[in-house]
């Protein structure tokens, strides 16, 4: 029996993608960290706060937590508030996503709006009024969970020991989008001492500072992003660039279109910040190896995001939209060669006669044919074209090929989606040829696609 919903937190899964890495050699794998409670990573740092907090005597039932959140740390410290008999203050900017609105709502969180644009430093700022109420709020204690040591020691001491077991120590790379940093900062420090050879890397949106700090820019350069639970407009304590190998932005277009496409793909239903991280994972030019192992944190849920990053008509009026492909627009022609044992294609050149044709395709055991002058495919030739003209004219045996060809087969290039080629095949029966960057050509045939449909 679990006496605690907290107790459950840590051991996420961590699974391997298929559908949008298949044209990598690496091997890419989400650690679905939303799958913790209060879903998101922060599952795991609310409760071990409190609880560390209860044991140092700073806080007891009764009392009043109090901090600052954009939304998913505030709904796991509610989560793990309300479930120990705590009340709860949060400060949240007026931009708040609606879904996590509700969710604090719902949980009795007490809520004080600040203007969005406000930074710290300002008195109206998130961090300002939550420090600010603290000071005058009797029997309050500031949870400060963006700046509290305890949410860095959690990430070093079990998330990232869980993904180093989880893979079998085989892990080569981990991707983490980074709001206040403990999390890569744990997972960096862990790495650092047992794996040094891991890379380390944050992602972050474009306007966050991070990036800037890490190339050696005293002060990053803040600017406007839409994604929420990743980014920060000045370094937290954790901030420690010695365990980061490098820091990678990602526009919010980007992020939200990567973390639709997640969804539509893999059946992962994480928010804009696990879609920048794989937004960054799959733009990594150095993961060619076939021995590179790839994880890349999914630290939010695409629940909390519905009004936003799920919805078409704000996407739409952000500029954002993008049309997902479907599950086979992403199979393409290259990835169907890829499937079969390359063969050179065989093919009918216009001076040959009918004859050598015919036995051609006899000895091949094909029924049609391609007819290519000089690498470019000009016609083609069936066995039931070759009979017909034989009932008219049985000396047609030694006539050339060429005079009597039928419209070529349609050509296609290797990134062509497999509803494209099924689109082509419908007018030929025979096959799609497809032009390689060589000058080669290939063919591609209806038992083809059936073959690459039946084994995605």
């Amino acid at each position: 029996m679990i006496n605690d919903i907290f107790d459950i937190a840590g051991n996420s899964p961590l699974i391997l993608m298929k559908q949008l890495t298949r044209q990598k050699n690496a091997r890419f794998m989400a650690k679905l960290e939303y799958m913790n409670p209060c879903f998101s990573h922060y599952g795991r740092v609310s409760a071990a706060i409190v609880r560390d907090a209860e044991q140092k005597g700073l806080i007891h039932p009764g009392m009043t937590l109090v901090d600052w959140t954009v939304g998913t740390s505030g709904i796991a410290l509610a989560m793990a508030a309300v479930s120990r008999g705590y009340k709860l203050l949060l400060v949240v900017p007026e931009s708040i996503c609606r879904e996590k609105l509700e969710v604090l709502r719902a949980l009795g969180a007490e809520l004080v709006f600040t203007p969005s644009g406000a930074l710290p430093g300002d008195m109206r700022s998130c961090v300002d009024v939550a420090e600010n109420l603290v000071r005058t709020m009797p029997n309050a204690w500031f949870a400060n969970m963006y700046e509290n040591p305890v949410s860095r020691q959690v990430h070093e001491s079990f998330t990232a020991q869980e993904i180093f077991s989880q893979t079998g120590g085989k892990v080569t790379h981990v991707f983490v989008p980074m709001a206040s940093g403990a999390m890569i900062s744990g997972i960096g420090r862990y790495f650092r001492s047992v794996s040094p050879q891991v890379q380390i890397i944050g992602v972050e949106p474009v306007g966050s500072v991070y990036r800037d700090l890490h190339g050696g820019r005293s002060q990053g350069c803040s600017g406007v992003f839409q994604l929420e639970d990743i980014g920060a407009v000045q370094p937290s304590s954790f901030w420690d660039p010695a365990v980061i190998d490098r820091v990678i932005q990602v526009s919010d277009a980007d992020a939200f279109n990567s973390g639709r496409h997640l969804f539509r793909s893999e059946a992962i239903f994480a928010g804009g910040a696990s879609g920048a991280a794989m937004a960054a994972a799959l733009r990594e030019e150095d993961l060619s190896g076939e021995d590179a192992l790839v994880v890349v944190m999914m630290t939010d849920f695409g629940g909390y995001d519905l009004s936003r990053m799920y919805n078409d008509e704000w996407m739409r009026r952000q500029g954002f939209y993008r049309k997902t492909k479907t599950a086979l627009d992403q199979i393409t022609a290259d990835d169907i060669l890829q499937r079969k044992v390359r063969k050179d294609l065989i093919f009918a050149q216009p001076e040959q006669t009918l004859s050598d044709v015919f036995e051609m395709m006899k000895q091949n055991d094909v029924s049609q044919m391609p007819i290519v002058s000089f690498g470019t495919p000009i016609g083609s030739i069936s066995e039931n074209k070759i009979l017909s003209i034989l009932i008219e004219n049985d000396s047609a045996m030694n006539a050339k090929v060429v005079a009597f060809m039928e419209k070529p087969f349609p050509v296609c290039q290797p990134e062509a989606t497999i509803s494209e080629l099924s689109e082509k095949l419908q007018t030929s029966a025979a096959g799609v040829l497809i032009s390689l960057s060589d000058g080669r050509l290939q063919l591609i045939t209806k038992s083809d696609l059936i073959d690459a449909l039946t084994h995605k």
